[in-house]
Parts: C-alpha cells; sequence; structure tokens
C-alpha cells in the first residue's frame, strides 16, 4: 500500500512538472468520459431502472392485437370497454386489472383556466401499480361509478395550487363544470402517462360497458405470483378465442397480448438509445487509443530513467505500477471534468427531447452514474496504460543504457503507434458513416410533402366541457362563434378547426360499409382514418380538393349526411371511378348513410415517415361535433403575433376556457422531426469528436516521429533531399495507418449501416453517396493533419539536426 500512495504522489509531481502534456491527456479523456456518462444516465433511467413500482416486472400492458388484413402494419391496438370487463371477468392470471385513457381538463376557480394533464382511470389502477398515497387515500372499488366526482392529486399540483397543505384533501376543486372532491396525493414519479397531474375516474354507464366495436382504452394488469408471461399470454389468447366465437361480428380476428410495462414503455426508444450508447463508446476508445498514443510517447521518452530504476532492483511489475499511477490519476482527472460535461450533456438531452422520452423526469446524474463515471475512469486509465506498459515490459534495458542521450528510438513503437491511429481512423469513419445515414434520412424526411402547407399558420387546441356544452348543437354554436371571430381578426385569410392535427399517431379508425356491395361483419368491414373538421380548414391548411366541393356552413345535422375522402381512399375503393357522389356508412353511426361530397389531397396523417397513404375520410363538424378541435388560422403575417388576439377573441366568447398548444404550425411540423433530429444530432457530436480526436492522433504521432527521426532527416538534407521528397515521405508515413484504418472502417460501417436501419428514412444501409462523402472527409482530415509535422521537417536545420548526435 505504501509503494501505492508514493507512486501516486510521484504522479502528482509528474503531471505538475508537465501541465501542457496533462492538460491535452485530460482533455481528451473529459471528451470521452464526459458524453459516455451523459448518455448512460439517459440509458440508465429508461432501460435499466425498474420502474418505480413494487414488484414492477408483475405489471403488463394488455392491448388487442387486431386483424392484420383490416390493420396491417399494427402490432398491437387498444381495447373495448365490453371485451375489458369480459377479461377481468374470465381470467385467473392477473391479481387486478384495470382500464384507462388519457386526457386533459381545464381547471377554474384558481384564477385564469389552467389546462390539467389528466388520467381517467377505474378504482383498480392503484392497486395495479401498488402504489400508496403521499396524503388521503386512492380510488376505492365504487369510485368509478356514475355520479363520483373524485380526484387524486400529484403531489406536483398539491403543492403548487394547495402549498402542501395536507388539510387539501376533502377540499373541492372544478374541472371541466363538474365539482371535484380531491380524496388523495399520489407521490411524485408514480403515474403512467406522461406528464400526467390528475387522476379522474373512469365511469362507464350499464350502455357504455357493453360497447364492444370502439377501441380507446389502455388496460393495465398485475400478475398474480407465480404466473409468467407466457402463461398469462396463453390464457388472454383463449379468451379472446371464446368472444370471437362469442361476438364473431365484433370479435373475430381480433386477439389480446401480454407485454411487460417496462418493455411497453420503453421499446420505441430502445434501439436509438443502443445506437447511441455504442456510438459514445466508439468515442471513448478513440480517446484512450488517442492518450494511449501520448503516453507511450512520453514513456519512451523516459526509457533510460525506467532502465536505470530497473537497474538498480525494481521489478517490471513495480515499473507498471508506476505507469498505471500516472494514467489512473489522468483519467480521474478526466472524469471529474467529463462529469461536469455530462450534467450539462443530460440537462441538454432532457430539454430537447422533452415528453418524447419515457421516463424523462428519472433521468439524472444519481449514484448509479457516478459509480459509473468512476468505472469508466478507472477503466479508462488501464486501457491508456496498457499498451506502454506492454511496450516497457518487453523492452531491454540494457538497449536504452547503451543508447545515452537517444532514448527516444525505439524501433518497434512506430508499428504500435500506427496501429492505434488506424483504430482510431476506423471507428471515426464508422461514426461519421453513422451520422451521415441519419442525416441524409433527416433530408429525406423534411423533403416529404406532408399534404399541407404549415406556412404562417397558427394552431390552438380547444376544448369545452360536456357539462357546459351538453347538446351538438351548442357544441357546433361555440366553434361556429369561435372561428367568426377569429376571421375577423386583422390579418387572418383563413381559419378552419380539425379534431386531430396531421402527423399524430391519433385520431379515430373507423370500419365502414360501401352502398351498393355486399354486407360484411363488423370484424371484416374495411378500416379508414376519420378525422372531423370545420369549413375553412382545408384552405387554412391549403389542403388540395382535388375534385367536388367543400364543406359549407349549411352541412349540419338538418341537411343530408357528407364527407370528403382522399385521393388514396378513392383509388383503394372505386378504381377508375369517380368518387364523388359514391355512399358509404360509418360502422360507428349506423343508419347515416352519407355521400362523397368530394375527393382532396393525401395527407400524412400518422408521421412523414409513414410511406403508405392512409386511406382517410373528413366529415363535417356541424354533422358530428365534438368537445376537442385544433384551431387552424392561416395569417398573411408572422402567425405568432396573432396568438394574443386568437386568445383574446375565445375568451370573449367563454372566459373558462384553457387555450392550449398555442403555436405555429411549422413548429408543429418541427416537433414531429425532434426524435429523428435528436438521434442526427447526437451521432453527428460524437462523429465530430471522434474526427477531431482522430486529426490529433495522426498529428501527434506524425509529429512525434519527426521529433525522434530529427537527426536522420537533417543527414538526408545535408546530402542533397529537397524538401519536397521530405514532404512527400512525412504524408506517405502518415497517412498509411489512415489509409488503413479507412479500410477497416468501411468494412465496419457495411454492419452500423445494418443496425441504423430501423432508424432511417429512405436512404438505403449501405448509400454509396454517403459512403464516398465521410471517406473523402475523414481523409482530407488526415491528410491536414501530416502536413504540419511534414512542413516542420522540411524546417530541419542539417547543422543543428546532425549536433544533436
Amino acid at each position: 500500500m505504501g509503494t501505492v500512495i508514493q507512486d501516486i504522489r510521484q504522479g502528482l509531481r509528474r503531471i505538475r512538472k508537465n501541465p501542457g502534456f496533462a492538460a491535452v491527456t485530460i482533455g481528451v479523456l473529459a471528451l470521452g468520459i464526459g458524453a459516455n456518462t451523459a448518455i448512460f444516465s439517459v440509458v440508465n433511467a429508461v432501460l435499466v431502472k425498474p420502474l418505480p413500482f413494487p414488484d414492477s416486472q408483475r405489471i403488463v400492458s394488455v392491448p388487442h392485437v387486431p386483424p392484420p388484413e383490416i390493420f396491417p402494419g399494427h402490432k398491437t391496438f387498444s381495447v373495448s370497454p365490453a371485451n375489458y370487463f369480459d377479461w377481468k371477468a374470465e381470467n385467473d392470471v392477473f391479481e387486478s386489472m384495470s382500464i384507462l385513457a388519457p386526457g386533459s381538463v381545464t381547471l377554474t376557480g384558481f384564477g385564469p383556466p389552467e389546462p390539467i394533464s389528466a388520467a381517467f382511470v377505474s378504482a383498480d389502477f392503484f392497486s395495479v401499480l401498488g402504489v400508496r398515497p403521499l396524503a388521503g387515500r386512492l380510488f376505492v372499488p365504487g369510485d368509478d361509478e356514475p355520479g363520483r366526482y373524485v380526484a387524486v392529486l400529484s403531489e406536483e399540483l398539491w403543492k403548487r395550487r394547495f402549498g402542501g397543505d395536507p388539510a387539501a384533501v376533502g377540499r373541492t376543486f372544478v374541472a371541466d363544470a363538474h365539482a371535484y372532491t380531491i380524496v388523495g396525493v399520489l407521490p411524485a414519479r408514480l403515474g403512467y402517462y406522461a406528464g400526467t397531474r390528475l387522476w379522474l375516474p373512469l365511469a362507464f354507464s350499464p350502455s357504455e360497458k357493453a360497447i364492444r366495436g370502439i377501441h380507446d382504452f389502455d388496460v393495465l394488469a398485475r400478475l398474480k405470483r407465480g404466473v409468467g408471461v407466457e402463461a398469462a399470454r396463453a390464457q388472454m389468447n383463449a379468451i379472446s378465442a371464446r368472444l370471437a366465437a362469442r361476438y364473431p361480428a365484433d370479435n373475430k380476428g381480433w386477439g389480446a397480448a401480454v407485454i411487460p410495462l417496462h418493455e411497453e414503455l420503453v421499446g420505441d426508444v430502445r434501439p436509438a438509445l443502443l445506437v447511441l450508447l455504442g456510438a459514445v463508446s466508439f468515442v471513448l476508445l478513440i480517446a484512450c487509443a488517442n492518450v494511449a498514443n501520448l503516453v507511450l510517447a512520453k514513456t519512451l521518452g523516459r526509457r533510460k530513467e525506467i532502465a536505470v530504476r530497473t537497474a538498480l532492483g525494481a521489478s517490471r511489475g513495480r515499473i507498471v505500477q508506476k505507469l498505471f499511477a500516472e494514467t489512473g490519476l489522468l483519467a480521474l482527472g478526466g472524469g471529474a471534468v467529463g462529469l461536469a460535461i455530462a450534467r450539462m450533456g443530460t440537462n441538454l438531452i432532457t430539454s430537447f427531447l422533452g415528453s418524447r422520452l419515457p421516463r424523462v423526469t428519472e433521468i439524472r446524474v444519481d449514484g448509479p452514474v457516478l459509480l459509473f463515471t468512476l468505472g469508466m475512469s478507472l477503466l479508462t486509465g488501464a486501457l491508456a496504460g496498457a499498451i506502454p506498459a506492454w511496450r516497457l515490459t518487453r523492452a531491454n534495458p540494457n538497449d536504452a543504457l547503451k543508447q545515452g542521450g537517444r532514448a527516444e528510438s525505439d524501433a518497434g513503437s512506430p508499428v504500435l503507434r500506427s496501429a492505434l491511429v488506424a483504430v482510431e481512423v476506423a471507428l471515426a469513419l464508422m461514426l461519421m458513416f453513422g451520422a451521415g445515414l441519419l442525416v441524409r434520412s433527416l433530408g429525406r424526411l423534411r423533403g416529404v410533402d406532408p399534404g399541407f402547407d404549415p406556412t404562417n399558420v397558427l394552431r390552438a387546441q380547444l376544448s369545452i366541457p360536456e357539462r357546459k356544452y351538453p347538446e351538438a348543437e351548442s357544441q357546433r354554436r361555440f366553434y361556429e362563434q369561435v372561428l367568426a371571430r377569429v376571421r375577423a381578426l386583422p390579418g387572418v385569410e383563413s381559419a378552419g378547426a380539425i379534431n386531430t392535427l396531421p402527423l399524430t399517431d391519433g385520431g379515430s379508425t373507423q370500419p365502414i360499409a360501401i352502398e351498393g356491395r355486399p354486407a360484411a361483419s363488423l370484424s371484416e368491414q374495411p378500416e379508414v382514418a376519420v378525422r372531423v373538421l370545420t369549413p375553412g380548414t382545408l384552405a387554412a391548411l391549403r389542403i388540395p380538393l382535388r375534385r367536388g366541393r367543400d364543406f359549407t356552413e349549411a352541412d349540419t345535422d338538418r341537411a343530408p349526411a357528407v364527407l370528403l375522402v382522399t385521393e388514396s381512399m378513392a383509388k383503394k375503393f372505386w378504381p377508375g371511378e369517380d368518387a364523388v357522389g359514391k355512399r358509404l356508412t360509418l360502422t360507428f353511426y349506423p343508419g347515416v348513410v352519407r355521400e362523397v361530397v368530394g375527393v382532396v389531397g393525401d395527407v400524412k396523417l400518422r408521421g412523414l415517415a409513414r410511406v403508405d397513404p392512409i386511406a382517410a375520410v373528413f366529415v363535417p363538424h356541424g354533422q358530428i361535433p365534438l368537445f376537442s378541435m385544433s384551431l387552424v388560422a392561416r395569417t398573411a403575417q408572422d402567425p405568432r403575433l396573432l396568438g394574443p388576439s386568437v386568445d383574446t377573441a375565445i375568451h370573449a366568447i367563454d372566459p373558462d376556457l384553457a387555450v392550449t398548444d398555442l403555436g405555429t404550425m411549422e413548429e408543429y411540423l418541427g416537433t414531429s422531426l425532434s426524435e429523428a433530429r435528436f438521434n442526427m444530432r447526437m451521432l453527428a457530436v460524437f462523429a465530430l469528436l471522434a474526427l477531431l480526436l482522430s486529426a490529433v492522433g495522426i498529428y501527434s504521432v506524425l509529429a512525434y516521429s519527426v521529433r525522434s527521426r530529427t537527426r536522420e532527416i537533417g543527414i538526408r538534407m545535408a546530402l542533397g533531399a529537397q524538401g519536397g521528397r521530405l514532404v512527400r515521405m512525412v504524408v506517405l508515413q502518415g497517412m498509411r495507418p489512415a489509409l488503413i484504418g479507412l479500410a477497416i472502417g468501411i468494412a465496419g460501417s457495411l454492419a452500423l449501416g445494418r443496425l441504423l436501419g430501423t432508424l432511417l428514412f429512405g436512404v438505403g444501409s449501405t448509400d454509396l453517396v454517403t459512403f464516398a462523402s465521410v471517406s473523402a472527409l475523414l481523409a482530407s482530415v488526415a491528410l491536414a493533419a501530416c502536413a504540419v509535422p511534414a512542413w516542420r521537417a522540411t524546417r530541419v536545420a542539417p547543422t543543428t539536426a546532425l549536433q544533436e548526435g
């Protein structure tokens, strides 16, 4: 132990004597360790940590598995109330089971109306999660019966609205014109839907419990002890088969899945996070190779000192221990600086991704992350010192003592340093290729026509309470009044409203029955996307009308039922015919035959990356009024300037309404690309770090080589060697390992491209343009890194070089 402390002290003294070397080494390691720690903090919170519920491995999601011929591409689907109640009654594998749905309410009576993210849940929800209240109680059987208005607050809402007062339990508040009684408070981070601040009962009437064909809900369950996921899945499939036989019109072809909740929450982001974790590991390996090169060069300069120590009785193990103590100190310094970089990186990641990343509130630099940083620092120090230590243990101390002042020469070290450079270049090329693929993929996504024009369009979300607007006529009239006021504002060219904005994965999907075709059971009827919109929406979004007419204010429930269809739907169901004049029925609105009055251009309803167009129908809001709509207004100016005026116009009609999601459609379009942009930017940052570190590695190896060959270069110049020839010699020496690294990196990039396949759009995993571009860029940087040492070689004065002998 005493020798270790002595080596640490000597290492600290050596670091103080070489501040430039120490600063460069610590800086290089800090970049690698910091990037790894930042990504690990995200991976740890999202993928590694168990969910914050007791026995969380027993909590599962139970969605439907839809018929593939009706819902191609959908592995799972939401659940209908009737099927949920049958599942709950007939299973014996679940300890408890709950049905739920996300939503929002407007809180009033506490100053300006405030929109609150809410979850509507059945009484068993909290027992499924196994959570306990921070104050009061949670829901109990009977709380989800019609007419019961109780609520559980989040800890954040409780503290913000009620100052954390325990006496708040039992008080009432008004949300969507209903008076709710607070029964309990849920601790922070113990919800299910991200951002939920309020839990309200999901109450079904007897008629609603019998609905089997409308799928709008999620189901969570807690497995009984000793019951595995596969056993539960087998039983749910058996129950689904019985329901399909019992209710073939609604349930034919519908199955059920049992998915561990952790997998359900993180499944979509797992591939991207693992790719990023692999990418930062490459950066760290490049940093280690760089530091190993620096330490190797520094150590070889001390060969005579080490040879003397060996001659005086120091063992090779003692020498290696001393070297590892020095590299370990440098690595710990890099870890300390890297931790500060990681904190900034983690904050940037969470602020950039926001709600798109599951469990985002749990991402922090905590104990496990600190241990990871410490372990990473020690491992990095060991890796960086391993090659120099191995080289020293193979060296003959007698050779070093015989060399006099030329202790720096070492015949084998150039091969090692060149091999390290080749590894750096190979890893850098792989990262740059991956980043290049994502850049081109994002460019292709940006070039996709969304089917509407987002320029100069303001958007705002409105939701009116059912209790205040119970009748369809009052709902229709409210939105008519709002749109009339908005259209009268200065600068507004057109305005409308749609129930679900394009590019989201939400919205309704319904079966249809086409007039004049054989009747089919509900489970066999084709499904189409259904959107409800007001007159003026097509003009506001500039969705092209191909044939027929747009909706008008006359399209109310007192007029003939009409709808618009997309071009894809027209081609799918009426190929070679004019869809205008065709008639169909939306199955969830039986008895109402609707006539197609117009055909509109295809719109990307479920995201830009969705290649195949979606068959969709648009129904006038005057015939199917809805409570929640998204307002869209096209302006002749910056739409953000219109925001306050729109807010004022809406509150002039109903001061208790909360206007949410107020922004521009261009921002909305950008948000839909945020995940792809994040992946691209992160990988591009890592690729840039790799490129810079590789350039530093090539430069340092060549600079050391030129310095160690000063005498040889001087002799060459004294014998008449020209500067151009010396430059070529040095450049070729530096480019040789770089070109070897490029060859290795190309092979590795092929494998990386396949791993990135799920993250790409419109770009092949072996894209030749990307290959050529990044290879040329890396080769150019390597050539530039060779240029300075080559130029220095020509500046060597022969007389000075010969005197160094």
